[in-house]
Formats: structure tokens, sequence, C-alpha cells
């Protein structure tokens, strides 16, 4: 019989993260610091809503774009948030923010097709660039600056086969943000080259300092910017797979084509749980956003300071809820690392390699856990470097 596995999803491997996932899924009393979830239940106002429709019979499919009155209160938030001017017509509800990335790469990807991509970043964007026959390029960012774009950088490996670049700030794994200054000085060079931009913007909500920064505010670059973003992260709602994608005219409609044909809609109870969501969160001024946020900052605090302790070189994570240590004081890469660390002392973490070889002395632990227990994690983690040195 023939070999029916195409060659694309063949030579895809197999993400970094779930490997370890897997690997520690098979131990019993694995601390782990390797999920991206938010350790906070969705508020009641999003959870009653969920219900409600439920107990209402509203099960059946939305229009393709989704809910006009989630679109418009997402307008309206950007705006208000951002700085942001989308209009409802210019957004489709899509399931969750993964969804989001792939059609909009669907949309501009075409055979041979480059996009850059800030390395590291988070796992999936490669593989979606390979898979629609493009070639996705890293873009080497350092923690010596933060892992921020810099001209430089990216007029390094721009050719005329460049079409987009991926601006996922907040950044996942490494916490690292474009503050308005940085993102000024790379404007130049997207105009230079005709590049569009496909902005996750999915931790806005969550900086540390100061506020988020959207490259999709600059006027400069309006009908050149997708944005990409989801209640995931800030409104603690990653199962209900609910989230975002706003486009300048044309690419919104290829986008559309694309999530008619698979998609078709994302589900109705989440669209109205993220409507009730917007609207509890404006009354209240974003109370239980800012409380998760304070919380965050709290841990942050907490896990940079004992790595610093522990004495490994520690960037100060600017965004979302990850630290990026780097291991190589150790004489260990990240994955040699984290695959002792699971082994001795039952700690699972992500290494950097996942996220692109600039990752590959780096380990990715996020601290949206509880302070009990990222405490623990970090005695063991602490012990264990203790080992290595003796």
């Amino acid at each position: 019989m023939r070999d029916f596995v195409s060659l694309k999803a063949k030579n895809l491997k197999p993400s970094g993260i779930r490997k370890f996932f897997d690997l520690a899924s098979k131990q019993k009393d694995v601390i782990s610091l390797g999920v991206g979830e938010p350790d906070f239940i969705t508020p009641w106002p999003i959870r009653d809503a969920g219900i409600s429709v439920i107990k209402k019979g509203y099960t059946q499919y939305t229009s393709n774009v989704g809910l006009e009155s989630l679109r418009n209160e997402i307008s309206k938030y950007l705006n208000d948030r951002f700085n942001v001017e989308f209009l409802s017509s210019q957004i489709i509800i899509t399931i969750g923010a993964s969804e989001a990335i792939d059609l909009s790469l669907r949309a501009i990807v075409d055979d041979g097709d480059e996009i850059l991509i800030p390395d590291p970043s988070y796992v999936s964007y490669k593989p979606c660039v390979e898979l629609l026959g493009g070639r996705a390029v890293s873009v080497p960012c350092s923690g010596e600056n933060g892992f921020k774009l810099t001209p430089e950088s990216l007029e390094s490996v721009i050719t005329e086969k460049t079409k987009a670049i991926i601006f996922p700030y907040p950044n996942n794994p490494t916490g690292g943000v474009m503050e308005k200054e940085f993102i000024e000085k790379i404007i130049p060079v997207i105009l230079k080259h005709d590049l569009l931009v496909i902005a996750d913007e999915i931790y806005a909500e969550l900086t540390y300092g100061e506020e988020h920064c959207s490259i999709a505010s600059f006027v400069e670059l309006k009908d050149r910017v997708v944005l990409i973003s989801g209640f995931s992260k800030a409104f603690a709602m990653t199962g209900w797979r609910i989230g975002y994608v706003c486009a300048p005219k044309e690419i919104f409609s290829a986008m559309l084509k694309v999530h008619q044909y698979t998609a078709i809609c994302a589900p109705i109870f989440s669209q109205y749980g993220a409507l009730a969501g917007l609207i509890q969160g404006k009354e209240d001024d974003y109370l239980t956003i800012k409380q998760m946020k304070n919380e965050y900052d709290k841990r942050r605090k907490f896990m940079l300071n004992s790595f610093l302790e522990m004495g490994l070189e520690c960037f100060e994570p600017k965004g979302a809820f990850y630290i990026f240590p780097c291991v190589k004081s150790t004489g260990l890469t990240g994955e040699e690392f984290a695959t002792k660390l699971l082994q001795e002392e039952k700690v699972a973490v992500v290494p950097g390699s996942a996220f692109g070889e600039f990752g590959k002395y780096y380990i990715r632990c996020s601290y949206a856990y509880s302070m009990q227990d990222l405490v623990k994690a970090v005695s063991h983690i602490a012990r264990f470097i203790e080992k290595i040195k003796n």
C-alpha cells in the first residue's frame, strides 16, 4: 500500500512543548511549570452567560464572522484600551487565537514566500508557514536587549521574497515587550520593504511597568497590520477557545473564505461568554484583569529573584506570564537541563529550543501557577543546580 502521508506533514517536527508534557505525564507527583494557562477560573459573569445561552437553547451556528454584538464590543475595546481602530466589519471571531494565526498565514502565503519570525517565539508560527509551502525565517533576538526586534536584525534577513513579519509582543516564551520607541525604529524597515505585519497580541493586557503599545496603533502602518488576539489569557478562558482577528479589507476577505470552509464559526456559547466578559470588564474598569495582573506580577518578581539567587543569567520579563532563564552556566543545554530536572527533581519546564534555535541554552517557566507551587518548584530547581555545581 502506498504511503498516504504528505511530505509536509511527515517532515513537520513534533511540538517541543508537547514532548515534555508527555514525558511529565508518565511520572507521578510532577510539579509542572510548563503550561501557559491561567490558574484563575473564568469569572462568573462569563460562565453565567454561557450557561444562560445553553439553557435558552441557543445552540445553532452564528454567522461566519461571529456575533455582530461581540464584534462591535471588540472594536470599542481595542480603541479604548490600545488606541487601535478596526471596524466591526474588519473582525472575524475565531476558534482561539490559534485559528486566527492559521487564517492569517493561509490568506497571504504562497509557495516560496518568506515570513520573518522573531526567535525565540511561540512554537506554532514556523510549522504553520511551512505547511503552506512558505519559508519561516528566524530573526535572532537576544536577552541582552530584552529580546527585542531591531532594524539591524530585520535588515540582516530580509530578501526579495520576504512578504511579512510576525510580531508577537508581549512575547511567549521570553516575556519580552516592544515599547513605543522601539516599534518606531523598525517602522521604516517595514515600509521600505513593503511588508505586512501579523501582530499576535494575545498577552496585551499582561504587561508590567508600562501599558502595552500596539503596533496596529501607528498611522504609518494603516492597512498593513493584521491584529490577532483573544480571551484565553486575560479573561482566563483557555478552554472556551475564543479569539479574533482584525484585518485590512482584502486580507479580511481572503481569511473569511478560508474560515467559511474550515471552522464555519466559533461556538455560540463561547461568543456570548466573551461578550459578557467585555461588557462586565468595561463596567468594573477591568478590575478582574487588574487583579490577575497584580498576582502575576508578584509571582514574576519572585521567580526572577529566585533564578538570580541561583546564579542563573535571567532577563526581567516585562509581559505575558513566562520567565526565560539562561542555563548555559550549568554546562547544559536547555533540553539537557529540562530532561535531567524532570528525571531527578520531578519538575517540568520547557527547553528554550522548542521556541527556536536561539533558545538553545534557555528554559521557559510559566508563573501562571499558585505561589505554593512556584515556591516548591523553585526549591527543587535550586537543589538540582547545587548538585550540578558539586
